[in-house]
């Protein structure tokens, strides 16, 4: 099984020149000096920095920093990591963190990126952005979709930063994506710090990912300024604070994940509480960003597993963080859902976001769907893979979504090599065509699977929602109550604070339902559906000693339905 976020560490050796910086070469990583201004950006330091902005050391005042809630120790199973790079995890201490304080969190305003790293203020951030010359990823998603087009984007990570930067630069040159993607090494997703920091001194080729932390904001701003295209941040960190300041001050105008959805499916011990909080602060952050002009895109990790994820959870989950954040203040949300391999169902999805962002969002915050490609098992075989990639364009185009984010040809062999990405973007962007205008799906089925998914999250989410809307801190107070009793729940999750009791399998026709609900408070008439659907026609359900062979197989099902013999 494959999953996010996948890395690259194969960037060509391409000449790395700084397309910012007055001196050509980039910048050193982050030292214990503290900086001034960097050479060659846009404003350097900020003469007006605004009342509750720590001019010096932060990106402002944390006006909800809180106590009592520090993390709690645990291991931090990342699902999605490469067989054989993960690093080993134990302890959630980071050793660049003053004791008894968590970064961002509790410190009352003084936060640090990289080593000593100073980080400049929000109103510094945002004149830098502006000064950039290139629009943010909010306003690449609107333009897709007010032209009618999907937005494409490619994973892609690697530890050093001559790579990073020939790798962005070779998949702009040849590909020319919407959006770029620093994709994060499992180190700093754990706020494992010095270690990455340790590593990318030494060995480099152990990392997983762009340490982005380490190489400190300033030379972020070195990557935004060596492509046109805007960059968004792909982690997995259930408490992302101190990787979102150095993100955001290196300009970074988009930053995935969410405090469901980058814990239950990475994490094993971090405290549902403990990542809302912390992505609570995220989300406060974007807000106070867009009150200065700058709207920071928040992309909802819906895709959670990825493995025979129900639509309906995907998208009550998304609904819920996405409530959080937008009574947080942030006003560009995409909504990502995992493709799961059934056209009508996945259509369906992707054209149920508009709606909930209706029923559920005030006004004023942007949401846009996005499709992430196939994350499951691929197949093998070189054509059988490309054709799962194109047709996961086609649903995206079909679904109208505003972005997709692609796959390769070698995803079912582990991390691919440029070239197999430069070429997944080129055919994900093929389903863009103009000449595919023909292309239709069958609207009443699409229509009737929209209605179910429509009922099946109000049923779920509802029971959260009601009563509970006094405050951001009151509704992650029955979110995390919700997991607890199983009401909310995802499949296969490695956390501990998830009951998994939901067992998903495919219908027939591909359509992934529920063989279990566990405790999700879905209806009678929902769950009726979902079992009669499963049983079809002859009208008969999997036994419980059958159950293991049957999941395989449908987690197998895109190598199956291309005859490819199991590994």
């Amino acid at each position: 099984m494959t999953g996010p976020p996948a890395t690259d560490r194969s960037g060509p050796a391409l000449p790395c020149r700084a397309g910012g910086t007055a001196s050509g070469t980039a910048p050193a990583p982050e030292t214990e000096t503290a900086p001034g201004p960097r050479a060659g950006t846009a404003t350097g330091t900020d003469p007006t920095t605004p009342s509750g902005i720590d001019p010096g050391t932060g990106l402002g005042r944390d006006p909800g920093t809180r106590s009592g809630t520090g993390p709690g120790t645990g291991t931090g199973n990342d699902p999605t990591t490469p067989s054989g790079t993960h690093p080993g995890v134990g302890t959630r201490t980071d050793p660049g963190t003053p004791s008894g304080t968590r970064p961002g969190v509790g410190s009352g305003g003084s936060r640090r990126a990289g080593r000593g790293g100073g980080l400049p203020s929000l109103r510094e951030v945002v004149a830098y952005v502006g000064a950039l010359g290139k629009p943010g990823v909010a306003q690449v998603l609107a333009t897709a979709r007010d032209r009618g087009r999907v937005a494409v984007q490619p994973r892609c990570g690697v530890a050093e930063h001559a790579g990073m930067r020939a790798l962005l630069r070779s998949l702009e040159a040849e590909a020319a994506p919407d959006v770029l993607t620093l994709t994060i090494d499992s180190h700093t997703r754990l706020r494992r710090f010095e270690e990455a920091r340790r590593l990318l001194a030494t060995r480099p080729q152990e990392l997983n990912g762009y340490p982005l932390v380490a190489h400190g904001w300033r030379r972020a701003r070195d990557l935004n300024e060596a492509v046109a295209a805007p960059l968004e941040v792909r982690h997995g960190s259930p408490e992302p604070q101190r990787l979102f300041d150095t993100a955001v001050a290196g300009g970074i105008t988009s930053f995935e994940g969410g405090g469901i959805s980058y814990n239950l499916p990475y994490s094993k011990e971090v405290p549902l509480a403990v990542s809302l909080a912390a992505w609570d602060r995220v989300d406060r952050r974007c807000g106070e960003l867009a009150e200065l002009g700058l709207v920071v895109d928040r992309e909802l990790f819906g895709t959670l597993t990825a493995v025979l994820v129900p639509p309906s959870i995907s998208l009550a989950v998304s609904v819920l963080e996405a409530v959080l954040a937008a009574r947080a203040g942030v006003r560009c949300l995409s909504v990502a859902y995992p493709q799961g391999g059934h056209l009508e169902q996945d259509v369906a999805a992707l054209t149920a976001v508009p709606v909930l962002a209706e029923r559920y969002l005030p006004p004023g915050v942007a949401v846009h769907p996005v499709l992430h490609e196939f994350m499951g098992v691929f197949p093998r075989a070189r054509r059988h893979a490309e054709d799962l990639i194109l047709y996961g364009a086609l649903v995206a185009r079909l679904g109208r979504a505003s972005k997709i984010i692609t796959k390769t040809h070698q995803e079912a062999s582990g991390i691919p090599d440029v070239r197999a990405n430069i070429e997944g973007v080129r055919l994900a962007d093929r389903a863009n065509s103009p000449l595919l205008g023909f292309l239709s799906v069958d609207e009443g089925r699409v229509r009737e699977e929209r209605r179910w998914i429509l009922a099946e999250v109000a049923e779920i989410v509802g029971p959260v929602l009601e009563g509970r809307t006094a405050g951001p801190g009151a509704l992650a107070g029955a979110i995390v109550d919700a997991f607890a009793d199983g009401t909310l729940d995802i499949p296969f999750s490695a956390s501990r604070f998830a009951r998994s009791q939901i067992v998903p399998r495919r219908d027939p026709e591909g359509a992934i339902r529920y063989l279990c609900a566990g405790a999700l408070p879905l209806s009678a008439e929902s769950l009726r559906r979902h079992r009669d659907l499963l049983a079809g026609p002859r009208g008969c359900l999997p036994s419980a000693a059958s159950l293991p062979a049957i999941l395989l197989a449908d987690i197998n099902y895109f190598p199956s339905l291309f005859r490819e013999e199991p590994e």
